[in-house]
């Protein structure tokens, strides 16, 4: 859906196309001409500098999602998610990620979180790649503390898991 809509309004500006998937990949919104990180308004320039597009692709970016309602609607409530991969180590927290063999097959989540759970370890946080948005999605777990090795073969063999990295 995601894909289909992006293309639908921007598939011919290239530049404009690459905005919008930043606003949806960092849940930037749209509201009222001006974009947002929570609360936290950013200006043009900087989206643009930083995605190396010119100001007036952002700007076009928001005039359309503001025009389009169908864009508005999704646009106007995204809202950017913390995230403690990066931080975990530091703080001896542990950190595994998980690619799915197929990201749309339901109950990856639950089953990887079960075999955790049984261990009695803790989950701090838990992110997934929307599969439709990322072409490899995965699925990152942070723990309250390090894995054992031996949890590694148990999450390999969880549902719908293809692969283990711990880091």
């Amino acid at each position: 859906m995601w894909r289909k809509l992006i293309a639908k309004y921007f598939a011919r500006y290239p530049a404009q196309q690459k905005v919008a998937e930043l606003f949806l990949s960092y849940g930037l919104s749209v509201k009222k001409g001006r974009v947002f990180c929570g609360d936290i308004e950013l200006s043009f320039s900087k989206i643009a500098r930083a995605i190396k597009v010119d100001r007036r692709a952002v700007m076009a970016t928001v005039e359309t999602i503001e025009r389009e309602e169908a864009l508005k609607k999704i646009f106007a409530h995204l809202k950017p998610t913390c995230n403690f991969k990066d931080l975990a180590p530091k703080m001896k927290w542990g950190v595994v990620e998980i690619i799915p063999s197929d990201a749309s097959m339901p109950g990856i989540l639950a089953d990887v979180a079960r075999v955790i759970a049984k261990e009695g370890i803790s989950i701090r946080q838990a992110n997934v790649d929307d599969y439709v948005i990322t072409e490899e999605p995965k699925l990152f777990i942070i723990t309250e503390k390090n894995l054992p090795p031996h949890i590694i073969e148990k999450l390999r063999k969880a549902k719908g898991v293809e692969a283990v990295t711990v880091y």
